[in-house]
């Protein structure tokens, strides 16, 4: 409640004393001529003649009060705390431009990834992206809508080129070591194997163990064959590569963490398998109880307009010929 406003209570109240006194005589009786003896000298008329300037007061006063904002703080709702950081640590090699996905690997994922963050309210995100080495391209934050920005900004060949699974994960675990949340949860998403970087992914698997973080991972790519592009002399080439993912260590990877591997051939899979996670991090929820105040100034707003369209009525129609 806003409780400066009760301060134009004032001007209402320094109205209607001065109202009452200027008038003192005339709400004690009213004399006036008549060739009539049994004319009523007070009649009712006379008698609510200053029921309109009344309403009106009191109607300044209910809006003055609707203006306060009067809250309730009797009602209780159910409301829901996560407390769950989640690291997106993504491989932008320039494997990940093969179109067995489409428009390919590494945008078909941002555009997922991005969906999954927009279901995210309350969580914490970040974003680590490797080839061969590894950055963080945005700290955990609940400020989507930079994670977002930054998210699209995510380009192949923004570092040199590799695969380092070990130092994407690492770099991830570094993130959240020092978190406070109730569950750290590491999205690890990869099409190929380890091949670069000083921190072999099983030893980052295993420190993320230690610091109570899940990790789940993401194998992208096709069973078999898939588009690579290749720079010719005759520009941009494609070419069907054999597609060869680490499966095992990825497995072992979310073993070590209690998270879980997926493998994602197309579009529809890779979607499905986000939702997954989505789902299987719902189950961390705790649920609390706290105090929500309702708001209460319509019934004062509505009194209010009330008697002022009351008084209006009076004016215009019973008391119109008093004066």
């Amino acid at each position: 409640m806003d409780i400066e406003y009760f301060y134009l209570l004032i001007f209402p109240i320094t109205i209607l004393v001065w109202y009452f006194f200027k008038n003192n005589e005339t709400f004690s009786h009213v004399k006036f001529s008549s060739i009539d003896k049994n004319t009523i000298t007070n009649t009712l008329r006379s008698k609510l003649r200053h029921l309109p300037f009344i309403l009106k007061i009191f109607a300044s006063i209910f809006l003055i009060i609707a203006l306060a904002r009067p809250q309730s703080s009797i009602n209780w709702q159910e409301s829901t705390t996560k407390g769950i950081d989640i690291l997106l640590a993504m491989d932008i090699s320039g494997s990940m431009l093969a179109q067995d996905l489409k428009p390919n690997r590494l945008e078909a994922s941002k555009n997922v990834a991005l969906d999954f963050i927009s279901k995210r309210m309350n969580d914490r995100i970040g974003l680590v992206v490797f080839s061969g080495e590894s950055f963080t391209q945005c700290p955990l934050t609940t400020d989507h809508n930079v994670l977002s920005n930054l998210f699209k900004d995510v380009q192949s060949g923004m570092i040199d080129d590799g695969t380092a699974i070990g130092m994407g994960l690492a770099t991830s675990v570094n993130r959240l070591k020092e978190s406070n949340a109730k569950s750290k949860v590491i999205i690890l998403l990869t099409d190929g194997i380890n091949n670069s970087g000083v921190i072999p992914p099983l030893t980052a698997a295993e420190i993320a163990a230690d610091f109570g973080i899940r990790v789940y991972t993401i194998g992208v790519g096709t069973k078999g064959l898939a588009p690579y592009p290749f720079q010719t002399a005759f520009g941009i080439q494609y070419q069907d590569v054999e597609v060869k993912i680490d499966e095992i260590t990825l497995q072992d990877i979310a073993t070590l963490t209690n998270g879980k591997y997926f493998r994602a051939t197309n579009n529809n899979s890779l979607k499905e398998i986000y939702k997954d996670i989505d789902e299987l991090e719902k189950s961390k929820i705790q649920i609390t109880n706290f105090h929500k105040k309702s708001e209460e100034y319509l019934p004062f707003a509505l009194l209010g307009l009330v008697l002022l369209f009351l008084a209006f009525l009076l004016n215009i129609s019973y008391l119109k010929q008093i004066t």
